[in-house]
Order: structure tokens, then C-alpha cells, then sequence
């Protein structure tokens, strides 16, 4: 059935723009190529951008997944004893509570039923009754569940009750509004192959003045790899535009990093964010017409970047294969309450900025659904759909 080259279309890895893709092909160079380290430096300075940190927040490009970034949250900021306090919305807050666990930290889980964000006044309280805490983790957007908790009054509960915040936004960066330094967030961590627009391999991260005085204070050091300390002078050195090294950096994703950020900042970030906002509700559209139902119980807590779908009754996972033979690759469920009977879409960075690529989307999946039973219109899912991104977001 399939007529082109299958469109990846999973919560990440995303499709490349024609540039990064050049970008990360293009013969790598050395570390001390006057040219990479020209993108290295510029990266630097975008991710500010891109993060709305200020000129204060400190960016990290690690080679890595976004697990290391996980890990170099923790390693960083948390010691033997301390209490924590994670905003669990999924598998990635599960995996954030097992990476804290495993450095003897304290943690405190607010877990909420699946498809909801547990209400602040809740968290206040967990806060207040049961401190001192030393830090609040939250998944900005958990790529199991399709939920986006609120962010900002997080970040400003933290600080009022004095304890660092720290947000895993790998399937959120870029995608999802985030004001770094005007919500008084400590720490922001993504990884490349999300709504940052490259291929993975890239560990991402800004953090805040309070974030790094943290890691000062720290009794014991972290493992090299992962300290702050070790990293900060080459990082400075980069954006000085001079040679440095403590390990050798992923060359050629650093270049498509250079190209990606600019793409993302070339209308502004706000334009982004409104063309990621636009796709996303246009495809809550088509998944309506298709009556086809979220995990996230409300659109306030429905993430921009990604829809995670219940099959309709009757129809399990075999409706993945019926979409792949349509040219377009979907993913089956990741969390465990939701995983026999959901599946995730990805449409964030480069692909939301594709009406092609999110039609063709559509018209798999509306098909795959008429042809395991469903009573389906793919025509009006696709109405659906072209009718939403002609609306402005």
C-alpha cells in the first residue's frame, strides 16, 4: 500500500529537516576544528535562546541519551540523605525516581491516576508537611502518557518553599513553552532526538546559577563524565571560541545541533511554538473525527509534541502494522497501565512544520482503522486535520 519512503512518525527519533540532515552527514571534524568549535560556541549561545534562560544559565552538550541527562541531574544536585520530591506522570518519572534512588536520595513520589497532573495545592502541602526537601523533579511532558504538567507554578512553589526545581523536558524542549529564567526553573534537560530536531546521541541541558552553587556545595564529587565542574571549563573555552578537551565530543551532531537551533530560532521561538501548537490541535481534530480517545484526561494536561491514543474496542496492537503498511511508523504503548491498549504518535519539531507529513498520518491511520473494522471516515479526518492548521494557534 505504501506508495513513498516511510515516514517516521514515533515519539522520537523524528524526521530530519533537509539542513540537519546535511548537517550531521557532512565528513565529521576533529575537535579542535576552528569550525566546530565555531558551532560549538554557537550552540551554546542558541540553547540560551531556545531555553529562555538569560544570559546567566549555564548550557551542557554532552554526548549521551537523554538517560545521561538524568543522570547528571542527579549526580550534580543530590547527595546520600537528601529528600526529593518527584512529579510522577508516567515511565520517565519512574525512571527519574530509580536514577535518584540508586544515589541514596529520599524521594517522595506525588503519582497522580494515569492521563492526570496532580494539583499543586497538593504538592504545597507534601512540601510544607513533610520537608525539608532538597529538590522537585517534574517530566515536563512524559512520552508514555501524552501528559504536560504546568511547569511554571511549579517552578515558583519551589522557590518559595527554597528547594531547586528540575524538569526533564526531552519530549518537551522546543516544543512546549518553557521560560527558564522567568519562571525561576534551576534546571532544564532534553535530549537531540525530540523536538530539537536531530538524531539521538546528544544530552542537552541548561542550568541555572542556584543549580550550579548546588554542585559547588556538594560534599562528595561526581564521577568525572557527569560532573559539572569538569565540563564548565570547556564549555567556557568553546564559547570563547578557543580548543579544549575533556572527552571528544560528538562532532557531527554538534554541527547539526548549530543548524537545528537556528532553524528552530529563525522566526522567533514564539513561531515555532505557535506552528508546534497549531499541528498539535489540529491532530486532536483528526483523532476526534476518527473518535478515537486520549490517555491525558484534559486538553490542559495534553501534551503539543505527541498524542497517545486508546485503541477503539475491538482493535488491539495489529493496527500498527495496518499503519506501517501505509507508509507511516507509529509506536505501540510504553506505560504499563496503557500499554496493550494504546498506542503514540509522534509530531513535534521539524515534522509539525510538515501539513504533509501529519496528512499522510492521518490518512494511515484513518485507513488502518477502516480496514481493522472501525466505521471511520478517513475524508472527514483529514477535513479535520487541514481545517485546524489553516486556523492560527
Amino acid at each position: 500500500m505504501a506508495t513513498s519512503t516511510p515516514l517516521l512518525m514515533i515519539p522520537g527519533p523524528i524526521e530530519l529537516s533537509p539542513g540537519v540532515l546535511a548537517a550531521a552527514a557532512a565528513p565529521p571534524l576533529g575537535y579542535v576544528s576552528p569550525r566546530l568549535i565555531e558551532a560549538f560556541g554557537r550552540s551554546i549561545e542558541r540553547m540560551r535562546e531556545v531555553w529562555r534562560s538569560g544570559p546567566s544559565g549555564q548550557p551542557f552538550i554532552l554526548a549521551g541519551s537523554g538517560t545521561l541527562a538524568m543522570e547528571v541531574a542527579a549526580a550534580n544536585l543530590v547527595e546520600p540523605g537528601d529528600k526529593v520530591l518527584v512529579v510522577n506522570t508516567g515511565y520517565f518519572s519512574d525512571r527519574m525516581t530509580a536514577i535518584l534512588r540508586r544515589h541514596d536520595a529520599e524521594v517522595t513520589e506525588v503519582t497522580p491516576r494515569v492521563g492526570e497532573a496532580p494539583a499543586i495545592e497538593g504538592i504545597r502541602e507534601i512540601l510544607t508537611q513533610k520537608g525539608p526537601f532538597k529538590a522537585l523533579f517534574a517530566t515536563h511532558v512524559d512520552t508514555s502518557t501524552g501528559v504536560r504538567v504546568p511547569p511554571e507554578p511549579l517552578c515558583r512553589l519551589a522557590r518559595e518553599v527554597g528547594i531547586l526545581s528540575v524538569f526533564d523536558g526531552v519530549c518537551a524542549t522546543a516544543g512546549e513553552r518553557f521560560d527558564m529564567a522567568e519562571w525561576g526553573a534551576d534546571l532544564y534537560f532534553t535530549a537531540s532526538q525530540k523536538a530539537i530536531g536531530l538524531p539521538p546521541g546528544l544530552a542537552l541541558m541548561v542550568a541555572g546559577e542556584r543549580a550550579l552553587a548546588a554542585r559547588d556545595a556538594r560534599k562528595n564529587v561526581p564521577p568525572l563524565y557527569l560532573d559539572w565542574e569538569a565540563w564548565l571549563p570547556i564549555h567556557r573555552a568553546y564559547e570563547e571560541r578557543k580548543p579544549s578537551y575533556l572527552a571528544t565530543p560528538a562532532t557531527s551532531l554538534v554541527m547539526a545541533l548549530e543548524t537545528g537551533l537556528a532553524e528552530i530560532l529563525e522566526n522567533g521561538l514564539e513561531a515555532r511554538l505557535e506552528t508546534q501548537a497549531r499541528a498539535a490541535a489540529a491532530m486532536r481534530a483528526a483523532w476526534k473525527a476518527l473518535r478515537l480517545r486520549a490517555v491525558p484526561k484534559t486538553k490542559e494536561v495534553t501534551a503539543n509534541t505527541l498524542s497517545v491514543l486508546l485503541f477503539p474496542d475491538g482493535i488491539d496492537a495489529g493496527l500498527l502494522p495496518r499503519i506501517a503498511a501505509r507508509g507511516v511508523t507509529v509506536a505501540g504503548g510504553l506505560h504499563p497501565t496503557v500499554k496493550a491498549t494504546s498506542f503514540r504518535i509522534g509530531h513535534m519539531g521539524y515534522t509539525a512544520t510538515r501539513p504533509d507529513y501529519l496528512r499522510r498520518t492521518v490518512e494511515a491511520v484513518a485507513g488502518a482503522l477502516k480496514e481493522s473494522g472501525a466505521r471511520v471516515d478517513p475524508e472527514e479526518a483529514v477535513a479535520a486535520l487541514e481545517s485546524g492548521l489553516a486556523v492560527p494557534a
